[in-house]
């Protein structure tokens, strides 16, 4: 696509495969002995190892080039602002403080730059918002010395169908026989953690065999709240964003300033704040004239004086419910718990821990498997250093809880939600472990969902020792029946022949027994029905114990609803129950 063709070469000792005539002789006499070594091995009937592949290098030319194309139906974007939302660094929107999906700000812009770096092709972006009757096209790459886009072309289009959302299309060099598994692994997280959102992956080959589809199928429609920005804790702010907000601030006066630009603080607090401060300090005082060692001042308070913790109300967290519809809808497994913490705190920052843990399931492998989320994204990388691999590993005891932890498919999701992520390392892959509050909140979410397999698991030993004890009893029948049967032969026979040494109820069995109207077979019956019996009144004591019903379930299919459709959602962690109206 960007004129990279194999040519004839002119000069074979400029290119790094060349290959000397002394080096080749030596490769084709090494080649001879190894083959030499395996004629003779084959006529002993050994087996030998296959000679390995001569590893050629990869020239520039045999590179990988893929268009990526991403599509939603999302909100879309104005037409006048897609060249700086795409072709300029650091003019993202991330810089209030709320709970933010991804890490920087930077993905589209970075998939850009390494689409320039790669190819030098520019990306393609189509985007129209909801009731527009036009489609913003616009072609453009980055001029990175200068951080301005550099527009190709950008129109407006005819859109018919009313099509609102986003489309964006980039050509880079990459390797999808390598990282296949990782994208597709990516997928899978995310149809976990939005089982209300619907993926489609293609990837289309020039071989028809090599092409790829797979639909992670929407399992509701109740999505998480959007969350909501908030102010800044005091404990939680550092001296240069102090000074960003007295330049941003509309308030004249310390006070107002101290009540309005941070959350938690009300008016007596903060007058006694201010009285803390020292005598240069005044409630009146304009914080516009405000000196740098004042800032210190302040600073130095916030980070030593007592505050109360930030409320939880401003995060979004998925929601106990669709994390189970998303476990049970990608992996199947053979049961599942869930746990949604209570929002917790650190450095001033407020959190939400939500765990699931699974048993058994579809393509999950022997031991823990972890499935990490961040605000709602998937991390792949750096897993061995994270807090939830650390604590599931090391801090669980799983055999407390009836749980093989390398025998059993184990999957393990840990999704941890707030307006400061801790990430650790450059690629903010992994939340590290030195801070004990997530460590904790994390730990207290796998235990609990734990706790619930729990019960689960020990009911269903002893459903199989029932069934256990059922076989048993089942394969002894015949050699009992026999035995008591020719018991009450010979004790038959001696009470016809003899004077009668049994009466009432006896004697009857007896000539029962002799007149052959009591016979093996019908020993056998009689016990194998009493074994029915006593398993039917486990069944039904373990029934009533669960809470299971004795009539058979059947599967029910609820309609999905139009948009023109009233409803109102009754939510609890674990369903939602919809009104129609």
């Amino acid at each position: 696509m960007i004129g990279l063709v194999d040519r004839e070469r002119v000069d074979a000792e400029l290119y790094d495969d060349y290959e000397t005539a002394k080096a080749r002789e030596k490769r084709l006499a090494k080649e001879a002995r190894a083959q030499e070594i395996q004629a003779k091995n084959a006529s002993l009937g050994k087996k030998g190892r296959e000679p390995a592949a001569s590893k050629g290098m990869k020239g520039r030319g045999e590179a990988s080039f893929y268009r990526v194309t991403c599509r939603d139906n999302g909100r879309g974007m104005p037409h006048d602002d897609i060249p700086n939302m795409f072709g300029r660094v650091l003019s993202g929107t991330k810089y209030g403080l709320k709970q933010t999906r991804g890490k920087f700000g930077l993905g589209a812009k970075m998939a850009l730059i390494w689409s320039k770096m790669s190819t030098g092709l520019p990306i393609e972006i189509s985007s129209s918002m909801k009731g527009q009757n036009y489609t913003s096209f616009c072609r453009l790459d980055i001029d990175i010395h200068r951080n301005i886009p550099h527009v190709h072309v950008q129109e407006k289009r005819d859109n018919k169908d009313l099509w609102h959302g986003a489309e964006i299309q980039v050509v880079i060099e990459g390797n999808w026989t390598t990282y296949r598994s990782k994208i597709l692994y990516y997928m899978r997280q995310m149809a976990v953690i939005t089982p209300y959102a619907q993926f489609l992956f293609k990837f289309v080959s020039d071989t028809p065999d090599k092409n790829i589809t797979i639909r992670f199928s929407r399992r509701t429609d109740v999505m998480p709240p959007v969350p909501q920005e908030t102010k800044h804790h005091p404990s939680a702010v550092d001296l240069l964003l102090i000074k960003r907000l007295i330049a941003e601030t509309a308030k004249q006066s310390l006070l107002q300033f101290l009540q309005h630009e941070f959350v938690n603080l009300g008016k007596s607090y903060a007058e006694r704040l201010i009285g803390e401060m020292g005598p240069e300090f005044c409630p009146k005082m304009s914080v516009k004239s405000l000196t740098s060692q004042q800032i210190v001042r302040i600073h130095q308070l916030f980070r030593q004086a007592k505050f109360d913790d930030p409320s939880g109300d401003c995060l979004s967290p998925a929601g106990e419910y669709n994390l189970r519809l998303g476990i049970i809808k990608e992996l199947h497994p053979d049961m599942v718990a869930t746990y949604s913490g209570s929002a917790q705190v650190f450095e001033g920052h407020p959190f939400i821990v939500e765990a699931g843990v699974s048993i058994g399931g579809k393509d999950v492998k022997q031991g823990l498997n972890i499935f990490r989320f961040a605000n709602r994204i998937p991390l792949l990388f750096e897993q061995g250093a994270d807090v939830v691999t650390r604590t599931a590993l090391k801090r669980i005891n799983w055999s407390s809880y009836k749980i093989n932890q390398t025998q059993d498919k184990i999957g393990v999701f840990v999704s941890i939600v707030s307006t400061k992520i801790p990430f650790k390392g450059t690629g903010k892959e992994y939340i590290g472990d030195d801070i004990s509050e997530i460590a904790s909140a994390v730990k207290s979410a796998i235990q609990q969902c734990c706790i619930q397999l729990k019960s689960k698991i020990v009911k269903k030993i002893q459903a199989r020792e029932q069934q256990e004890r059922k076989r048993n009893l089942s394969r002894y029948i015949p050699d009992a029946t026999n035995a008591v049967y020719n018991v009450l032969k010979e004790m038959a026979h001696v009470h016809a022949s003899k004077k009668k040494r049994h009466d009432g109820e006896n004697a009857e069995i007896l000539s029962k027994v002799s007149a052959r109207v009591i016979t093996n077979e019908t020993l056998r019956d009689k016990l194998a029905q009493h074994v029915e019996q006593v398993d039917h009144e486990m069944a039904m004591e373990y029934a009533t114990q669960s809470g299971a019903s004795a009539e058979s379930k059947e599967e029910i299919y609820i309609q999905s609803l139009d948009a023109t459709d009233n409803f109102t959602d009754f939510k609890s962690p674990l369903f939602v129950f919809r009104l129609v109206h």
